[in-house]
C-alpha cells in the first residue's frame, strides 16, 4: 500500500468509530448493527469477556434494551493497517448518561461519573466499506462504591 492507500484506509476507520458511537446515541440499532460483518461479534466494556457474536445477535441485543439518553466522546483513536483489507484499531471512550426532564427540556445528567473505557477493534474492508470484525469493550476505572 502507498503512504496515501495508507492514509485513507486510517480515516475510514477512525470515521467508523465515530460513527458508530454517533449511531449509539441516536438510537438507530439497525444502522449500528450495520457496521459489523455478517458474524462480527463485540463485547461491551462492562462485560468484555462476553461476546455477542453475529449481526443479528448485535441487533438483538441492542434493541432489547430499555431506552436510555446517552452521549459517547471518543478519543484517542489509533489505527494500524495490515493491508489493505484489514486493519486494529483501539480507543477510548467516555459514556454519559442522562434522563428525560420531567419539563421536556434538556435530559438530566446522571449523577454518576461517566463511564471511562477502551474499544479495540479488528477492521476487515468489504464491499460495504471497512466493518468491524471484532470490538471489544472493556473499563478503564472501576466504578467507585455508593
Amino acid at each position: 500500500m502507498t503512504d496515501i492507500e495508507t492514509m485513507l484506509a486510517e480515516h475510514a476507520c477512525s470515521k467508523l468509530i465515530t460513527e458508530y458511537a454517533a449511531l449509539l446515541d441516536a438510537g438507530r440499532w439497525d444502522d449500528v448493527a450495520a457496521l459489523y460483518v455478517p458474524n462480527g461479534r463485540m463485547s461491551r466494556p462492562t462485560a468484555p469477556d462476553d461476546f455477542i457474536e453475529g449481526r443479528d445477535a448485535i441487533l438483538a441485543s441492542f434493541t432489547a434494551r430499555p431506552p436510555r439518553i446517552s452521549r459517547h466522546v471518543c478519543s484517542n483513536i489509533r489505527v494500524d493497517v495490515e493491508g489493505s483489507t484489514a486493519a486494529t484499531a483501539t480507543s477510548q471512550i467516555l459514556l454519559f448518561t442522562a434522563e428525560a426532564a420531567e419539563d421536556g427540556g434538556l435530559p438530566i445528567q446522571s449523577p454518576a461519573p461517566p463511564m471511562v473505557g477502551t474499544y479495540a477493534d479488528r477492521l476487515v474492508l468489504t464491499d460495504s466499506g471497512w466493518r468491524f470484525a471484532e470490538r471489544r469493550g472493556s473499563l478503564d476505572f472501576r466504578p467507585a462504591p455508593r
